[in-house]
């Protein structure tokens, strides 16, 4: 019953803690992309793929006291901070999950910004098109963030990267 919460709970445990709401939308997404078996279901909105799932899902766990969710006051936005508490650790040892070892995965999406992550969440949802048409659609969906020819080539090389990671 509780299988979903725990996948997010090792991922937790594997990245260490997670900066910023959007960041942890995208590194999930890309993971799912990437066939680690995460069971949230995605749209695209504002910032890229979104889950109401995931979302619930991480409030729920707050709720438990298995993540300590912090926000700290940015000045013009809140950035929230994640980590694991000890009572997570026990509630995850509870569970033997079948999922493949994917650390190296988490450990190159942690050391992204978010920003690099909406880009390379964005290309992965429009996938399913060749790659001149992800790149328009890209830049149709996301007028206001002016991703640059370099950036987009940065990405698609960490798409690569990461599939094979």
């Amino acid at each position: 019953m509780l299988t979903n919460h725990a996948k997010i709970m090792q991922f937790f445990s594997m990245a260490n803690g997670v900066t910023g709401r959007k960041k942890l939308q995208k590194m999930i997404y890309i993971l799912q992309k990437c066939n680690i078996p995460f069971e949230e279901k995605y749209h695209f909105y504002v910032y890229g793929p979104y889950s109401e799932e995931l979302t619930l899902r991480v409030e729920e766990l707050c709720n438990f006291g298995f993540l300590d969710e912090i926000k700290e006051d940015k000045s013009n936005y809140f950035q929230y901070n994640y980590t694991i508490t000890n009572e997570g650790e026990v509630f995850l040892q509870q569970f033997s999950l079948d999922m493949p070892n994917y650390q190296v995965k988490v450990d190159k999406l942690k050391a992204k910004s978010s920003r690099f992550l909406e880009l390379v969440s964005t290309m992965l949802f429009f996938d399913d098109f060749p790659l001149k048409e992800t790149i328009e659609k890209v830049h149709t969906v996301k007028p206001k963030q002016k991703f640059t020819e370099l950036e987009i080539t940065e990405a698609i090389q960490f798409i690569e990267e990461i599939k094979q990671s």
